[in-house]
């Protein structure tokens, strides 16, 4: 009989199915947030340099994360198409993570260092030039902008609020570092650094 009301109640059934959910969710992320390798930064890591910060929010600005993941999983199709899989310790300082999972381009997370900064920048102004079946859109008006760097140092201020290991000196050159830049510069240098951790333990 107490079966039957809730399989007949509507209200009751939506709740319980939330709280089913919710327990659900709960006893499978909890357990992530006190594990070290999800938590403690792998070997190396470093928290992104001016410029590399600028082409990260450049890349999220123009959505590249809207196309490209940054993600491998640990299959062997993936790993024998992009490179090792990826682990949480490389994303303990990115706010917010880009992992994604649309692919209508390939994914990047080891993308850095696989083609020149030449190679990147002719991509990136036209890309059939170079991937002459890419369905991928230009961005001409990234050779053209420069930044000033005037907000810089307020962006790795605000990730230091959240534990990203600025330093004061970080903080200070800052503005210094990307002034004068262009954006396609700073673009580039974000995905050439994307991934490198670990693609010599490929």
């Amino acid at each position: 009989m107490k079966h039957e009301r809730v399989e007949t109640n509507v209200g009751l059934m939506i709740i319980l199915t939330i709280v089913a959910l919710s327990f659900g969710t709960l006893v499978e992320l909890v357990p992530l947030m006190f594990i070290k390798e999800t938590n403690e930064p792998i070997a190396g890591l470093k928290p992104l340099p001016a410029l590399e910060l600028e082409g990260r929010d450049i890349y999220i600005r123009e959505g590249c994360n809207n196309c490209h993941s940054q993600m491998i999983r640990p299959l062997r199709a993936e790993t024998e198409r992009y490179g090792h899989y990826s682990v949480a310790g490389e994303f303990v300082y990115d706010h917010p993570f880009l992992w994604g999972s649309k692919r209508t381009g390939p994914d990047l997370a080891r993308v850095g260092g696989r083609y020149s900064d030449d190679w990147h920048r002719a991509h990136l102004f036209r890309p059939q030039d170079v991937v002459p079946e890419s369905n991928m859109p230009a961005f001409p008006w990234l050779f053209q902008k420069e930044l000033s760097g005037e907000h810089t140092g307020a962006k790795m201020a605000a990730l230091r609020a959240v534990g990203v290991p600025y330093t004061d000196d970080d903080i200070a050159g800052a503005g210094d570092a990307v002034a004068g830049k262009r954006e396609v510069d700073a673009l580039v240098a974000y995905l050439q650094q994307l991934g490198t951790l670990l693609q010599s333990r490929r």
